[in-house]
């Protein structure tokens, strides 16, 4: 599991501590099935669990998928270290990551990774008297903010960006992710791009030793937190920022110019994303060129076994994301997520066909 120590480092015990939860969820989804005998999964759930940042989404395919093919989704958003633990463990059908693995982890882990959107993470704030997209920060400013050498919200690095407007002393409290996070690796990646000390001092990872903070467990416990203190900012996925009504801010992006966080952003900095199977389809998309990009964005990836053991199963998941793919983009959309292109995900079923095999015959297509 050498993926796993190269991930989680000082985070082991919060992936471990994940995959049981997942482990639990997975013996309660067996209470389902029709076999009174059976200890694994219902025939008709699928068992899936990683990135809360991906989680509103699959809880709306899911939903939807039901409806159409009476198939149910067990989802667990335990962050994504725990779900990279239980796919590697093969306690679910599908893990689900935002950090997406290496050629060389998912070849020696015996993993099918393909990308299912693209979505952005954006900066919190719970400030009095600082509307929601007023305020704006640069990536340097953003990086010294979470090192703790900015340490009031009226500090002059923080002025300068926002000239003539009357920023209260409060000071700040800094909000971060305390689980294994994929989150939390896009927003590390993206500091360690604009701030070479935040690269020299933290780096990108999904469990960073934050220099300063409080953590929350999961997008919801970061988002919870921080509209529970005064003079706070943290990082959640977009929707999660919607759809509690959060403060976000504005930031500068690689041509200079100040966004606020939408779809359209997102899209514009997947505009000349390229996709590469051979490397897992693994793409970092943070501070893309370009006047309306959003700097923090990223594609949620899930994570399959090659070589499945039940044909039936491994090709119900492959069932469930084919129509998220086919039928899923106007949902993705209204939750602010960018769709996979037609082009993309037609090399994504290719690889499946290849390579997603139960004793050397293919799974899909069915």
């Amino acid at each position: 599991m050498r993926s796993l120590k190269r991930i989680y480092g000082r985070g082991a015990l919060l992936a471990i501590t994940g995959l049981a939860l997942v482990a639990l969820a997975v013996a309660l989804s067996a209470c389902g099935s029709k076999s009174s005998g059976s200890t694994g999964p219902a025939a008709d759930t699928i068992v899936g669990a990683g990135s809360t940042f991906a989680e509103p989404l699959y809880s709306k395919w899911a939903s939807d998928y039901q409806g159409v093919a009476g198939v149910k989704l067990n989802y667990q958003a335990v962050g994504s270290s725990a779900g990279i633990a239980a796919i590697e463990a093969k306690t679910v059908d599908f893990g689900a990551t935002d950090a997406p693995l290496s050629a060389a982890d998912l070849q020696s882990n015996g993993l099918v990774q393909f990308p299912t959107m693209i979505g952005g993470a954006v900066p919190v704030l719970n400030v009095s008297g600082i509307a929601s997209g007023e305020l704006k920060l640069d990536g340097l400013t953003l990086a010294d903010i979470f090192l703790g050498k900015i340490t009031t919200w009226n500090d002059p690095a923080i002025a300068k960006l926002n000239p003539g407007m009357s920023l209260p002393s409060t000071a700040i409290n800094v909000v971060h992710r305390s689980d294994g996070s994929g989150t939390s690796w896009m927003f590390t990646s993206y500091l360690s791009a604009v701030s070479p000390t935040w690269k020299s001092q933290v780096g990108a990872n999904t469990t960073p030793s934050w220099p300063v903070g409080t953590g929350a467990k999961g997008s919801s416990g970061v988002a919870a937190l921080v509209q529970q203190i005064d003079g706070s900012i943290g990082y959640v996925e977009y929707t999660y920022a919607q759809q509690n009504g959060m403060s976000t801010a504005q930031l500068k992006n690689a041509d200079g110019m100040f966004v606020k966080p939408s779809l359209s952003a997102f899209a514009a900095a997947a505009t000349m994303a390229t996709w590469q199977p051979s490397e897992g389809f693994a793409l970092p998309l943070v501070n893309e060129p370009g006047p309306t990009s959003w700097p923090i964005t990223g594609a949620s990836y899930v994570l399959m076994q090659k070589d499945q053991q039940d044909a039936a199963r491994a090709g119900m998941a492959l069932k469930f994301f084919d129509w998220a793919y086919t039928n899923g983009a106007q949902t993705a959309n209204s939750l602010n997520y960018v769709p996979i292109p037609v082009k993309v995900y037609k090399v994504v079923e290719k690889v499946w066909e290849q390579q997603i095999t139960v004793s050397g015959t293919a799974v899909w297509p069915q």
